[in-house]
């Protein structure tokens, strides 16, 4: 019982008098509807698991990567479908919920409560969706050899540095001379080919047992970089959105900290290692090595997040670093069930996000956007595969397997079209153009990477996955 209700039924009637916001109840979500969000969050994490495996058993039955069944189980349980899963941020509210609805049956619940109760829930999956993704990159870290990433490592800068500068230049000046776009949104949507989800891809390679190929780690190594690379361009076209003029001492600070902070990682990891076995091994609780390798990954994360760079690429050389310890085989084993529970989360939620409304070509406001996105998606697709020409010096490379590894865009691709919707540069046509690029260059990379890259005489990358016999990291 509400607390005014509480004193008028004690002998205050004069309560009754007052005049009651409809906001108060939800503004002690503690006291009132904490129950209701973890009850939401609750129903919500069954879904995701329960579509994750769904869609990555089918996917795999049938050939292709699990992690393009668990994007799948996410459309369809997302927006674009069912509305079990919907976030604010993609325009949905309280009434579009599916799982709002449910909740609303359990309890007597007003529309002020039925909207905090969903922007809650929606913030703690969403916040589980990122510990997800640090929990992969920190993983594929731990995968990942230093010495044989640095072996490659000029060749993934190249890769990277081609696969900014191809899809930049070839979708802003198309876009102004083509469709006579205007500079500015020109160079954003420019920009937001430049992005390259090194999740998604990392993934596909881990389902393939390729992460340790040549082509596996110039295409991680690439996409790290590329990673980096796309946080300057947002940056600068961050600032062109909002005084149009670029901040170059902000871009020279981001330049300096992320070579700072990549550069210091891997020297770190010669002076880190022997400290961090013998803590690992004086501890007598459980967790022991567990709970100290979480902990410098989140902290590496977090001192990437500060300089603003991804939280992911700290996690990413965490597992760098701790690669090169003598007991990274027992952390990788000990890493995989957080992985196989967080994991999941990020790759439903990230199909759940994907708003397939923007193809419908009856929709007259749709169709500009779609002439657009089919330009965009040809300059996202070949701006990309370009960059496997890009690598010199490797004979017998498969050019194509790292050019496609490079394609998806993902929800780095979704930041950049956020940020710009946010900022009032991008037209509707043009914001819907980037939405579509952003869904099928993540639709369409892992089949295609798979395609290049398990074929029936591959002979080294049947050797390459039972030598290394390394566990899938969600779903398998």
């Amino acid at each position: 019982m509400a607390f005014p209700s509480l004193l008028m039924s004690l002998g205050f009637p004069w309560l009754d008098a007052l005049p009651v916001s409809p906001l108060t109840l939800a503004e002690i979500p503690e006291s009132e509807y904490g129950s209701f969000v973890l009850t939401g969050v609750l129903l919500t994490l069954v879904v995701i698991y329960g579509m994750s495996k769904l869609g990555g058993e089918l996917s795999k039955r049938i050939g292709l990567p699990p992690v393009l069944g668990e994007l799948v189980g996410g459309v369809l349980v997302g927006v674009s479908a069912l509305h079990l899963i919907v976030f604010p941020e993609t325009g949905a509210i309280a009434d579009d919920s599916m799982m709002m609805s449910i909740l609303q049956q359990l309890g007597d619940l007003d529309g002020a409560a039925l909207t905090h109760i969903f922007e809650s829930q929606s913030e703690v999956i969403s916040v589980l969706a990122e510990l997800g993704v640090i929990v992969l990159l920190f993983e594929i870290g731990l995968e990942s050899d230093l010495r044989e990433l640095t072996k490659v490592g000029y060749q993934a800068a190249v890769v990277a540095v081609v696969g900014v500068v191809a899809p930049f230049l070839l979708g802003t000046v198309g876009l102004v001379v083509i469709f006579h776009s205007a500079v500015i949104p020109a160079i954003f949507a420019g920009a937001a080919l430049t992005a390259t989800s090194i999740g998604i891809t990392s993934k596909v390679l881990s389902d393939l047992g390729q992460l340790k190929s040549t082509e596996g780690k110039i295409i991680v190594g690439a996409a790290v970089l590329d990673d980096v690379l796309g946080i300057i361009v947002l940056a600068v076209v961050a600032s062109l959105a909002k005084t149009g003029e670029v901040d170059l001492l902000n871009v020279v600070y981001l330049v300096i900290g992320a070579s700072v902070f990549l550069l210091g990682s891997v020297l770190l990891g010669k002076f880190f290692n022997k400290g961090f076995e013998a803590i690992a091994n004086k501890l007598q609780t459980r967790g022991a090595l567990l709970i100290p390798a979480c902990s410098f990954a989140l902290i590496m994360a977090v001192l990437a997040n500060a300089i603003h760079l991804e939280a992911i690429l700290g996690a990413f050389a965490a597992g760098l670093v701790l690669d090169e310890t003598d007991l990274r085989k027992e952390l990788d084993r000990q890493v995989m069930p957080i992985a196989d529970l967080l994991v999941p989360i990020f790759f439903v939620t990230v199909g759940a996000k994907a708003d397939l409304s923007v193809l419908n070509p009856f929709v007259e406001e749709n169709r500009a956007g779609l002439v657009i996105a089919v330009f965009l998606l040809a300059v996202a697709i070949v701006g990309k595969v370009i960059t496997g020409w890009a690598v010199f010096g490797q004979p017998g490379i498969n050019r194509l397997a790292i050019g496609f590894g490079m394609i998806p865009r993902g929800e780095v691709g979704l930041v950049f079209a956020g940020i710009g919707s946010a900022s009032g540069v991008l037209s509707k046509p043009l914001e819907a153009a980037i939405i579509v690029m952003v869904i099928f260059t993540t639709f369409l990379a892992p089949p295609l990477l798979q395609m290049v890259m398990k074929k029936p005489d591959d002979d080294a990358g049947l050797e390459d996955t039972e030598a290394t016999d390394t566990p899938e990291l969600a779903v398998n």
